[in-house]
């Protein structure tokens, strides 16, 4: 039975060069001074970095299927897959993403798949924008056949940030997590209960948070999940809360999130799914027991206890604020699914 690697990444701040010729006038002028010094150079070595990590996942096969945040645009990604199938030549990654043009700056959600295990059809991507008073990130929808004709369908989001007052932008994560919900609950009206839903992403909310388990209406405990014929989902964050990893001085660390934020390990990158994901009678596709987890190989962690992911930054005025041997300020997340009929 095929089994399918999928992962999620929110890789921080993936923006063309300080020249890009593809962006957009209104965004450049946002971004302008955070771009200051971010030139080709700098820029091709981020790719690079990125896809080191992601050319090591599943012991160095790379994953099947990629979500992915905080990308500029679609001339973005395309150089990340380049350089992504420069480290893994049997592989042949086509992208699904959608242009945002409601989020302030400008950043996308989108998907990274290889093109010999799965034909995604056009007309079933989505991108389902949470309404608040000002524009905000999207949730990306796209539906993967697989060679044996079995649909999984993916739901890849990034919520409204903090920006240092979780309670003033709490009610905006909460939005986002109703409109997960919604369209949790019209896909599975539109193609059946038995349709695989997984949802991922940079929730910039931790499992145990309102917007999560009651807005998203995931759940703690497993077993409710499987017992209910109602849109839930299980959040498998709660498998993987702490991590031993190796820093990469060598360190033995204990990891208490997939970012740090004042020090404190946050949450924020979850793997949700649906029941029929859960119940190997229910779907095509069952969940791998035990194998959803955060990624960190040893060069990504950072040597401090007080820091998670050794992150490559962007320059805002000084380009020497820069880690070129750094990553991204979040680890992967990933999980493992088999392929049942």
């Amino acid at each position: 039975m095929p089994e399918h690697f999928i992962a999620f990444w929110n890789v921080e701040n993936l923006f063309g060069p300080e020249d890009h010729p593809h962006r957009e006038e209104r965004i450049a002028s946002r971004i302008r001074s955070d771009l200051v010094g971010w030139d080709r150079a700098m820029y091709d070595r981020k790719c690079a970095q990125l896809s080191d990590i992601i050319a090591g996942m599943d012991t160095g096969s790379g994953p099947d299927i990629l979500g992915v945040c905080e990308v500029e645009d679609a001339h973005v990604l395309g150089d990340l897959v380049a350089a992504l199938e420069a480290r893994l030549p049997d592989r042949s990654y086509g992208i699904v993403h959608a242009q945002n043009d409601a989020d302030w700056r400008g950043i996308d959600t989108a998907f990274i798949y290889d093109r010999d295990r799965y034909s995604v059809d056009p007309d079933l991507v989505f991108n389902h924008f949470v309404v608040r008073r000002t524009g905000t990130r999207d949730i990306l929808q796209a539906t993967f056949r697989t060679m044996a004709g079995n649909d999984l369908v993916l739901l890849c989001n990034h919520w409204p940030a903090r920006k240092g007052n979780p309670e003033g932008s709490a009610g905006f994560r909460a939005t986002a997590g109703e409109t997960l919900a919604y369209w949790h609950d019209r896909i599975r009206e539109e193609t059946g209960t038995r349709t695989p839903i997984l949802a991922m992403g940079d929730f910039n909310d931790d499992p145990w948070d309102a917007s999560v388990m009651v807005n998203a209406n995931a759940k703690r405990e497993r077993g409710d999940v499987e017992r209910s014929n109602s849109a839930m989902f299980y959040n498998f964050a709660w498998e993987y809360m702490q991590v031993t990893a190796i820093s990469a001085s060598g360190r033995t660390r204990r990891l208490a999130g997939t970012l740090y934020y004042d020090n404190d390990g946050c949450l924020y990158d979850q793997m949700l799914a649906n029941r029929a994901l859960l119940d190997s009678k229910a779907a095509s596709f069952k969940v791998v027991d035990g194998s959803a987890r955060m990624e960190t190989p040893q060069a990504m962690v950072d040597n401090s206890v007080s820091r998670g992911p050794r992150r490559f930054g962007l320059p805002k005025g000084k380009a020497s604020k820069v880690d070129l041997d750094g990553y991204s300020d979040h680890f992967p997340v990933s999980i493992r699914l088999i392929e049942t009929e």
